[in-house]
């Protein structure tokens, strides 16, 4: 297990002076290389410490120059190039940071900003939402001038950024699946009516800060600075307008993090802070996906030391969690980009890789600083037991708490792929599947705190593993706007998008780019004339949109949908000597005044409805509306819905 990393060489206290004369003291910030965070606001709940790099910066003494901020403590660190600042802060204003190495003096700026009103209290996303996934590089490209960057930071049509970003050598082919695309964030801004129009109120983008791997950067996963968005995708100004454009359309904002690893590319691998900022790799050993050891009372300490210290791939080093800098700088990374860009939501990738008890500690920090703030955390785990140890407050036999509001539902994911591709089925299979899934809700803490989906950017394309089935796409949509929880959908799901053929089959082949996000695409999925005359891969593009956006905005008023609970039915069938599932699944969703009646018919036949089986509920006939043809309709015996199809009705109770 990971050591707890013990405080290193505190410097004496240090409080500036506000009578001093800093006046005559040079801006050098050739001799301050970075100040993080960026910036900071008054009134947080969040303490202030500042990681300063530079030369020899250990050496300096520290003060402030004006009388809203004040050094508290400094820290030293193992490289004689850093150090951190324990900050006291009381007033907003436009700071500078003085540093004194016997007779020499320079100075950095450092902004603190006035807290916006409101923002302590800012809401999350919840079940009332759907989430929207996207993958920014393969989504939409505004322009191509920033497909690359060379050395300090410049455009390839010369304009520069407002800060130094080193050349980016992974350029933009979207013949190459691995290689960027080219999609942007201003992309993105110019979609946001299709987003919206589709019924998603919400929009996860995978990372957008800087990647600078030189090979596959388009992922976004391997963070080369936290503090930057990629320039290949925008700038953190741009980035703040997108947050804001999506707010104007109705769409929150969730923003994708890494804690538990950054690319071999960051600035840090040339000169870590400490020793132990991240896990080292001689000998490189590669993490064990044991998410088990948690909780696993036979786990070995050796598994468990590999699952928290080791590598996820080698381009991407193991973050030392439990050093108490390292875990603070990625709380104030988080909350600083909340602040910043007004975010509505996080996203945590890889999150069991992560050292439980700080990440814990993590997740803490961010609440306690936006109390209604919603994280979700990736936790690829379909052992439904196992997956429900990660969420907050569940009561775990050893006690831990992970703090961690939210958990994706792995196992639904599963079943629902599985289940639909299953034609001819014995008694635990098909729908079965999901059904047992559903029976075992008990297990979870808190089910208004689960993301479901059917597939995200890690996953392959539905509509491969639907077999190219429309009806069994309309399936799966369904089920996702009508599950428990809160639902996210996988950009091109929507239509049914396929992995690419022309290409050996890998990641990037499945995430492909959206037709007509790019100038010079021969079609545009993004408008309904680009849909109806798209070719024979997208002939079914424009039906199964509508059938989705009719759902998602449909969905936005149901409460039983929302906010309601479950009752499910299964019925079986006698086939010879054998009782097995009809392959069919019903479910009602309902509060105390709306209900919902779900009846999905995942198999070759027709089925009537037998009302009688589902009386307990409600008594019969029940008039209605179809959900799916927006026509009064009445439940009752008889009402026959077709092989492959489903029945949505809402009434009341």
């Amino acid at each position: 297990m990971k050591r707890f990393f013990l405080l290193a060489g505190v410097a004496a206290l240090m409080v500036s002076c506000s009578q001093a004369d800093y006046s005559a003291v040079p801006l050098a910030t050739d001799q301050v290389q970075r100040v993080e965070p960026l910036s900071w606001w008054t009134g947080m709940t969040t303490d202030l410490q500042l990681m300063v790099q530079g030369p020899g910066i250990s050496e300096c003494d520290v003060a402030v120059e004006g009388k809203g901020m004040a050094v508290k403590a400094v820290h030293k660190a193992d490289s004689p190039n850093f150090i951190f600042v324990d900050m006291t802060v009381k007033a907003p204003g436009e700071y500078n940071l003085v540093f004194t190495r016997g007779d020499e003096s320079f100075k950095y700026p450092y902004i603190i900003r006035e807290r916006e009103k409101g923002s302590r209290e800012r809401e999350s996303f919840s079940t009332a939402d759907m989430i929207y996934l996207i993958m920014p590089d393969r989504f939409a490209s505004a322009t191509d001038l920033n497909d690359s960057c060379w050395p300090g930071g410049d455009y390839i049509d010369g304009s520069a950024r407002p800060w130094a970003v080193p050349e980016t050598p992974d350029e933009v082919n979207r013949a190459d699946a691995v290689a960027r695309h080219g999609g942007d964030i201003q992309g993105i801004m110019d979609h946001l009516d299709y987003i919206a129009e589709l019924g998603a109120t919400a929009i996860w983008s995978t990372p957008l800060l800087l990647d600078n791997q030189d090979h596959e950067s388009y992922h976004g996963y391997a963070c080369a600075d936290y503090y930057h968005i990629d320039p290949r995708f925008g700038d953190n100004e741009l980035y703040k307008s997108f947050v804001d454009a999506a707010h104007q359309h109705g769409i929150k904002v969730i923003m994708d993090i890494v804690t538990n690893h950054c690319g071999t590319a960051h600035w840090w691998m040339q000169d870590a802070p400490f020793k132990d900022w991240y896990h080292s790799a001689e000998p490189y050993t590669q993490m064990n996906a044991l998410f088990s050891v948690y909780m696993d009372p036979n786990a070995s300490i050796r598994d468990r030391e590999r699952q928290e210290s080791g590598w996820f791939v080698p381009s991407m080093p193991d973050m030392n969690l439990d050093n108490p800098y390292v875990l603070k700088y990625f709380q104030q990374w988080a909350v600083w980009w909340v602040e910043y860009a007004g975010l509505d939501g996080l996203r945590v990738d890889t999150y069991p890789y992560n050292e439980p008890v700080p990440m814990s500690q993590w997740c803490k920090a961010v609440t306690d600083e936006y109390p209604n703030m919603n994280i979700v955390g990736e936790c690829w785990d379909r052992n439904i037991p196992q997956l429900a140890y990660w969420q907050k407050d569940n009561p775990n036999v050893d006690g831990f708490n992970s703090n961690l509001p939210s958990i994706m539902d792995f196992p639904l994911e599963s079943a629902i792929k599985t289940a639909l591709c299953e034609d001819y089925v014995n008694w635990d299979e098909g729908m079965t599947r999901i059904y047992t899934v559903i029976a075992q809700d008990f297990a979870y803490h808190d089910l208004s705190h689960m993301m479901t989906f059917f597939a995200n950017h890690d996953h392959a394309r539905t509509g491969d593993v639907l077999r190219e089935d429309p009806e069994r796409m309309k399936l799966a949509i369904t089920l996702l706007a009508t599950l428990r929880g809160i639902p996210q959908l996988y950009y091109g799901d929507e239509m049914m998008f396929l992995e690419r053929k022309d290409v050996p089959s890998h990641d990037g082949a499945k995430r492909i780019d959206f037709p007509g996000g790019w100038d010079g695409d021969s079609f545009s999925l993004f408008d309904k004339d680009g849909r109806e005359l798209a070719p024979r891969e997208y002939q079914f593009a424009e039906e199964l949109h509508d059938y989705t956006a009719n759902l998602f905005n449909w969905r936005k008023g149901s409460k039983a949908v929302q906010d309601g609970k479950t009752l499910h039915f299964l019925s079986r069938a006698n086939i010879g000597d054998r009782n097995i599932t009809d392959n069919t699944y019903a479910y009602f969703r309902y509060t105390d005044t709306d209900a919902v009646f779900v009846y999905i018919n995942n198999s070759f036949e027709p089925h009537a409805l037998d009302w009688d089986h589902y009386r307990e509920f409600v008594e019969g006939p029940v008039n209605g509306r179809d959900v799916l043809t927006g026509e009064s309709i009445t439940l009752r015996n008889g009402i026959t819905i077709a092989p492959k199809s489903a029945l949505v009705v809402e009434f009341k109770r």
